[in-house]
């Protein structure tokens, strides 16, 4: 499988160019990430494993399918919660996880301020949620806390991704495959995506003077 998935769907593209619009409120902007990371869902889990099962028709017996592989979905607090309904809504039987992460303005490095991530078998599918990748730090170090629990089949799915941040996990986690919607120009000098479309936390939940100083698209 390719390590790096550049999804151009229609209307993912779509969702992504009004959430990078200035003028889209907190509502809009929570139903558009919703949107996106729906259709981010469905190429995500595009090659999970089948299982052959009967099924009962109104007409007859046959033989269907259903998913095989057990799923873990772990958001990135706060912004990545966002993007964990349309994913709970296709797969309802998947555990969820929590991490939180916050970023020295000065170091632009990352530290993990919750960690609920429990033990996970070798086969299961982890998807990493976050709409944003920016200097990749933030996801580089919480796939590594993913791998010391067991974790092995790693996916990182993001709306937006810097060049930058995408080497990066890349380096430090050439098995994890990425999945993202749009692939920026870059980063100015205090990590913040460009274009962009902003902090994806405050676009949410609003602003509040706690996370001013450690924006959370700034990853």
């Amino acid at each position: 499988m390719p390590c790096l998935h550049h999804v151009q769907h229609p209307i993912l593209l779509d969702r992504i160019t009004r959430m990078r619009d200035r003028r889209t409120d907190q509502r809009l902007f929570v139903r558009l990430l919703e949107e996106a990371s729906l259709v981010l869902a469905l190429e995500a889990t595009r090659d999970l494993a089948l299982r052959p099962t009967p099924v009962v028709t109104p007409l007859e017996e046959t033989q269907g399918v259903v998913l095989a592989d057990a799923v873990v979905l772990v958001p990135i607090l706060r912004s990545g919660l966002g993007m964990l309904p349309p994913f709970r809504t296709l797969l309802p039987q998947a555990a969820v996880s929590f991490v939180g992460a916050l970023r020295n303005e000065e170091t632009l490095e990352p530290s993990v301020y919750l960690d609920r991530v429990a033990s996970v078998t070798p086969d299961a599918c982890i998807f990493l949620l976050d709409p944003m990748l920016a200097t990749g730090g933030t996801a580089a170090t919480i796939l590594t806390l993913l791998k010391e629990r067991g974790a092995n089949r790693l996916r990182l799915v993001c709306c937006l991704a810097s060049p930058e941040g995408i080497r990066r996990v890349r380096e430090a986690h050439p098995d994890t495959v990425i999945y993202t919607g749009a692939i920026d120009r870059g980063l100015d000098a205090r990590g913040f995506l460009l274009p962009g479309l902003g902090d994806a936390g405050d676009r949410q939940f609003g602003a509040c003077p706690s996370w001013r100083h450690a924006p959370e698209q700034e990853r």
